[in-house]
This record gives structure tokens, C-alpha cells and sequence, in this order.
């Protein structure tokens, strides 16, 4: 049945590929992104999904009338939680925090029947593609949520969880991180079990933020294919977060896929600048706190990052600098294991890439590239679909 689903998205249309132009095609294709961090936008007070938002005005990136603008079909919404001090304190508020926000996305769809729907399984896609509405598949960023109780990820999964990602930028419970110190050396033993317990339930097990070690690890003892939802080239930057050649080639190997971010200091080398990083730090923190902001308050804290940035400014990663990654991820790889992961309300977008309008920039690229209509069915969605299909699939044997 899913390889059905998947020539249906090759052959939506009867246009031939030479009468198209990329935009054309780039609306026709679904377009899926494996990591939307927009969750985050939907505690706001007035804040409104339906209504068309600017990065300039409130920090937004994704929004109804963007995605359509920009042919993105959904993919999958983050819950994602910052990692707290590994306290019983931490471990319940991170628990209560995880929920919260499980709901808040289960409530988007509740509130906008006609516009959302929950995808359970990579089958669901065309469906909903078809019917006129945005894909919402439910991802967990940071396992923190499950530390006071593993056994949750069964209530997860009820509620629509479909893919976990372990670890953030600090170690936790489960794993650590490619940011910090060694903690467990990888997996801690706690991390095994989550790893087990995700293939049993179909889980799509996901490496971005894990460290080396982890990677490692979860690609042997993963008995699915797994992915890395938003993650770059450290052959091109080297950065902890990014991935080296061999681990690309390995991921690849097993079946799995790497969806390339947009996150700045990932694609690109900044000089330290202990000036900007003290005065933008509040700022950030305070941003987490949007959740009790008005719209007001929001776009003055907007007005008063970019002039913390105009003030310290540092150089800016571009379109160009993200499709040297994804061109490079895609020769090492190869085109049935590479897809797109931006970011997006997480961090994500660069010079010419600034919101999910763009995103037929990245078509274009490909284009150019020497890609063709398959390569880019597979990489707008294809492979995402076929991975967590794989991974749904072993469970149910």
C-alpha cells in the first residue's frame, strides 16, 4: 500500500515535468518538513495559526497562509521541552510540560478540523494531502518529558506520537548530548530500554542533538531504521551537531534518512562575540516566557533583538551556505536517504530563506542541480514517509 502512496505522490498531476516551472512543481509535490518547532507559537495569547504572521513582527516562521504560499504540506510538530536540572523538581515539570504541550497541538487540529488533521501513519498522507489540509504527525524533541516515568511513551504513543527524539542540548536521564560533556558514555542504561520499548511501539527513533556516541549506539541497537530529523555536514562545518561522512554513509546503509536544518551556526563558522551572546541571552530567555506575552510585548522583545543583533553583528548564513550542506548530504548519502528538516520556530532560516514562503527556493536548487522529479518526490517527503513506515512496519510483525 505505501509504495502506492508514494506513486501517488509522483503522479499527482498529469503535467509533465518539462511544462512545469519549479514553482509549478514544487506546489504539486508534497512537501513535508520533519522538524516544525511551531508548537511553541500556539501558547501565545492572540496568537493565531490561521492568520498570516512575520518573522520581522512576532519571531513566527509558520503559519496557514505561509504554508500555503510556500507549498509546505505539514510534516511533523515538535514537542519540545528545555532541559531542566536532572531533580526530581525537573523531571515532574518536564513531565507536565510535555503533555501540555501534546494537547495544545491536539487542540490546533480540534480547532481547525478543516484546515489540520493528525496523521497516525505514513498511509494517512496522501489522504489528507488530498482533502485540502496541513499534515500534523507529533514528534517529541528532548525525552525529558518521559524521565520521571519511561512507561509514558505508551501514552505518548496513544495520543499520536510517532517519532522521538532522545536528547537536546544537555545531557539527560536517557542520553547525552553532542553539546555537553560525556555523561554516559552514549546511551545510559535507561536509554536502551526507551530505544526497545520506541521499536516495539513503531516509534521513529531520531539522532539529531545525540551525541557520537549515541548515534552509534541506537543505530546498532535500533531494530528499525532510524533518522535525524534536523541535522547538517560537519564535513562542511564542524560543528558537534552536524554529521560526519562516515555516520551519513552508515545512517544511509540501514535504511535510514538525515533531514538538513537551517540553523545558522550549524551551517556556517561565527567568531566568538561574548558581547552579543550577553546581551542576547535575556532576550531569549525571555522569549521563552511568550507563553504570558501580548502580541505588544512580543513584537517589542522582536524590535529589541534586532537591535542587539544590528549592534554585534556577525555573519550570516545564506541559501547558498544551506544547499552547500544539502548538496554535499545528498551526494554521500544519496538521494533515497535525504530530506528536509529546517527547523522552522526552533531557530531555523537563513538569507534567502527566512520562512516556509521560500521554500521553493530550495526546489529550484535542486533543480538546477541535476535532480529530477523523483529525487525530489523522495526528498520533499518520499523517504521521510518510507522510514517511519519501515519503522511502524517492524513493530507490527
Amino acid at each position: 500500500m505505501f509504495a502506492h502512496s508514494l506513486l501517488w505522490l509522483a503522479l499527482a498531476s498529469p503535467l509533465a515535468l518539462a511544462a512545469e516551472t519549479p514553482l509549478q512543481l514544487h506546489q504539486r509535490l508534497t512537501v513535508l518538513d520533519s522538524h516544525l518547532d511551531t508548537p511553541m507559537q500556539l501558547a501565545r495569547p492572540g496568537w493565531d495559526i490561521t492568520q498570516r504572521h512575520s518573522y520581522a513582527a512576532d519571531l513566527s516562521q509558520v503559519d496557514l497562509p505561509r504554508m500555503r504560499e510556500g507549498g509546505l504540506d505539514g510534516g511533523f510538530w515538535a514537542v519540545f521541552t528545555p532541559q531542566g536540572p536532572l531533580t526530581a523538581e525537573g523531571r515532574t515539570l518536564a513531565s507536565e510540560h510535555g503533555l501540555a504541550v501534546i494537547t495544545r497541538i491536539r487542540d490546533l487540529i480540534a480547532a481547525h478540523p478543516a484546515e489540520f488533521a493528525l496523521a497516525l501513519r505514513a498511509e494517512d498522507v496522501p489522504a489528507i494531502v488530498a482533502r485540502g489540509q496541513r499534515v500534523v504527525f507529533i514528534s517529541m524533541e528532548n525525552a525529558e518529558p518521559l524521565a520521571a516515568d519511561p512507561q509514558r511513551l505508551q501514552t505518548y504513543q496513544r495520543l499520536g506520537l510517532r517519532m522521538l527524539g532522545l536528547v537536546h542540548s544537555a545531557n539527560n536521564d536517557f542520553a547525552d548530548s553532542a553539546t555537553a560533556l560525556p555523561q554516559w558514555r552514549g546511551l545510559s542504561p535507561a536509554g536502551r530500554e526507551l530505544v526497545a520499548e520506541a521499536n516495539r511501539l513503531g516509534i521513529l527513533l531520531d539522532v539529531s542533538h545525540a551525541s557520537d556516541q549515541v548515534f552509534d549506539q541506537v543505530l546498532a541497537l535500533s531494530t528499525a531504521p532510524i533518522i535525524a530529523s534536523h541535522s547538517s555536514s560537519r564535513a562542511i562545518t564542524p560543528h558537534p551537531r552536524n554529521l560526519d561522512d562516515r555516520r551519513l554513509r552508515e545512517l544511509a546503509a540501514k535504511g535510514g534518512v538525515v533531514q538538513v536544518n537551517s540553523f545558522g551556526s550549524d551551517l556556517i563558522q561565527r567568531p566568538p562575540s561574548p558581547e552579543r551572546d550577553k546581551a542576547l541571552g535575556p532576550l531569549y530567555r525571555e522569549f521563552r516566557l511568550a507563553a504570558s506575552m501580548s502580541p505588544e510585548q512580543v513584537a517589542d522583545l522582536a524590535a529589541r533583538i534586532r537591535e542587539v543583533e544590528a549592534r554585534y553583528p556577525q555573519p550570516q548564513a545564506s541559501l547558498d551556505d544551506y544547499m552547500q550542506h544539502l548538496l554535499h548530504i545528498l551526494q554521500v548519502a544519496g538521494p533515497e536517504h535525504v530530506g528536509i528538516g529546517a527547523d522552522w520556530d526552533g531557530g531555523g532560516g537563513v538569507e534567502g530563506l527566512a520562512d516556509v514562503t521560500q521554500l521553493p527556493r530550495i526546489t529550484e536548487r535542486l533543480l538546477a542541480a541535476g535532480y529530477g522529479e523523483q529525487d525530489l518526490v523522495n526528498i520533499w517527503g518520499g523517504n521521510l514517509l518510507r522510514v517511519l513506515a519501515a519503522a511502524q512496519g517492524k513493530a507490527a510483525r
